[in-house]
């Protein structure tokens, strides 16, 4: 039976019949028996008339949830809060206390893929997620999109199409919402950007912007006009194999480099290359039983322990996806594993001594299920699930990581493995983390020790496995100021570390330069800079090993 309070309900408690309550209450007590991941506080009302359809829910003190709101995903809304009639509330979204949600809006964190050549139902789904802090007012007919942060006491006015970060105490609207005025003025002497669109706190005015632009645009200028002599100097015209630089011997790896840069500087394949000699020769390397690509010129049989056969599941795999092709035969590390299998081979790595080392054959684990899904291989039943599961569960809640800092290097090799760990698995299959505001923290005290974070001391290995954690956790706005303030300071330490014809050495300072530290290197600029929300003016976004957004199973 439909009631006015349905619809009505923030006086439901006063006025409902005792009859009413009571009935409030069994369905609330039904809801919590059926689904142990919700909770529900004291004086609640949820419609009968709402959808709920949570993966988890934490409903906070005196809030409700109106008659056709419909909601799913990993959701917790705080006091105070009410889900007006008609409302959609889905995917990672955390609401603060005193959040009133007017009818018809939709607050959604999550999105789909939409890389060209497959159909948009069989893309992945990515998920950013939203943050809404306390005393906030959505009006009716809002939306707002995935990966927003929206400050304490803002107000998003009626029709706004929210697709940036809202800062504490502004009132926007509009599509795309921007700032009308300020509900809260900023304290004086606050940083403030262009009055005309939202910021993020830490956000830097408007001439330190340009410069910020201007220098990156010079930076990506340079490596795209510099890519072809780089790319023809490490290239060996009698066997046609890519060395990491001149002089040195070809490896499996330098080719995805080239293969890498090339497409990412400048849309094609390497100079003097041809694509189907490429792909022909990428995939005559792989081992037809194994499905491993041993280094060049092994002559045991390929060992999945070897790091650098476990490393080819990743540069080869993505060499040959940008290349428009794929592996000839399944990546026998995920088609013969089954879940007992995964299980033991997760428990026998050395998280505890070598945290980096397991992070990189988790890695290549993560990236070899990619490829079987790619291709469509048998999978034993469970396999995807028991990878996945074991690293939710054993992630340090404390440090959102797997395994333990070391006493010779601090948290190095945590964080290092922690990146490549979450890289091939959550990252790259579209995954939330599950502790992401345990893994800022843990980040951000571990670029505070001079060994690894001073300017001298800066290599691509350390400072990629920075910038991609906080990347990847940025949609949580936690501690948001400081890490735009280590963003904005590796970033440019990294713009000045290219070597004028030559490219960029893997020590930043180094005077190496090769094929992997440029590929990295330029992965990195980018990643600092989107996270500063500069990455536009470079004109390129990583689509290999470094892509930023999940890989589609297409």
């Amino acid at each position: 039976m439909i009631e006015r309070h349905d619809y009505s309900p923030w006086d439901f408690w006063t006025t409902a019949s005792d009859e009413a309550r009571a009935a409030q209450r069994s369905r609330q007590d039904d809801a919590l028996r059926e689904h142990p991941t919700w909770s529900i506080g004291e004086g609640c009302f949820v419609s009968s008339l709402a959808a709920l359809d949570a993966d988890a829910l934490a409903l906070g003190d005196r809030s409700y949830i109106a008659a056709g709101a419909y909601l799913t995903g990993t959701l917790r809304i705080g006091a105070d809060c009410s889900i007006n009639p008609s409302t959609v509330v889905r995917g990672d979204v955390v609401f603060g206390d005193g959040v009133r949600m007017g009818a018809h809006s939709s607050v959604l964190g999550f999105n789909h893929s939409m890389e060209p050549g497959t159909p948009v139902f069989r893309q992945p789904l990515t998920s950013r997620g939203i943050r809404v802090g306390d005393d906030v007012w959505i009006g009716s007919h809002v939306v707002v999109l995935d990966g927003v942060s929206v400050g304490d006491s803002a107000v998003l006015a009626a029709g706004a199409v929210v697709t940036k970060d809202v800062p504490a105490g502004a009132i926007v609207g509009g599509n795309p919402a921007r700032l009308l005025r300020w509900r809260v003025p900023p304290a004086e002497g606050a940083p403030v950007s262009d009055p005309t669109v939202p910021a993020r706190a830490g956000s830097r005015d408007r001439p330190a912007d340009a410069a910020r632009d201007a220098r990156l645009r010079v930076f990506a200028d340079t490596a795209r006009a510099e890519a072809v002599g780089i790319l023809e100097g490490a290239l060996d015209d009698r066997t046609g194999l890519f060395a990491d630089r001149p002089g040195a011997a070809a490896t499996v790896r330098a080719q995805g480099d080239a293969i890498e840069i090339a497409d990412l500087l400048l849309g094609t394949v390497p100079p003097r290359t041809d694509r189907d000699e490429l792909v022909a020769r990428l995939r005559r390397w792989q081992d037809a039983v194994t499905g491993a690509v041993p280094p060049l010129g092994a002559i045991a049989p390929p060992d999945w322990t070897d790091g650098d056969t476990a490393y080819h599941v990743l540069s080869t795999g993505y060499a040959l996806d940008l290349l428009g092709s794929s592996f000839a035969h399944p990546v026998g590390l995920i088609t013969d594993a089954t879940p007992a299998s995964l299980i033991a081979r997760l428990e026998e790595l050395p998280w505890e001594s070598d945290p980096w080392n397991a992070g990189h054959h988790v890695d290549a684990l993560g990236t070899a299920l990619l490829w079987a899904r790619r291709r469509g291989d048998a999978l034993a039943p469970g396999a995807a699930e028991a990878l996945f599961g074991w690293l939710i569960t054993r992630a340090d809640a404390a440090s959102g990581m797997w395994g333990r800092a070391t006493p010779d290097r601090g948290l190095l090799l945590l964080v290092n493995g922690f990146y490549r760990a979450s890289r091939g698995t959550f990252a790259q299959h579209g995954l939330p983390l599950p502790h992401p505001e345990a893994v800022i923290d843990t980040v951000l005290r571990h670029a505070r020790d001079d060994r690894w974070f001073s300017p001298g001391a800066f290599d691509a290995c350390n400072v990629l496995d920075v910038a991609h954690p906080l990347w990847l956790t940025r949609a949580s706005g936690h501690r948001r100021a400081e890490v735009d303030e280590l963003a904005g300071r590796l970033l440019d330490a990294a713009l000045d570390g290219w070597h004028a014809g030559s490219g960029m050495s893997f020590r930043l300072l180094g005077d190496d330069p090769g094929l992997q530290g440029t590929e990295m290197w330029l992965a990195i600029v980018w990643y600092l800079a989107d996270l500063l929300g500069h990455a536009e003016a470079l004109g390129y976004r990583p689509r290999g090993v470094h892509r930023p957004e999940p890989a589609p199973l297409r």
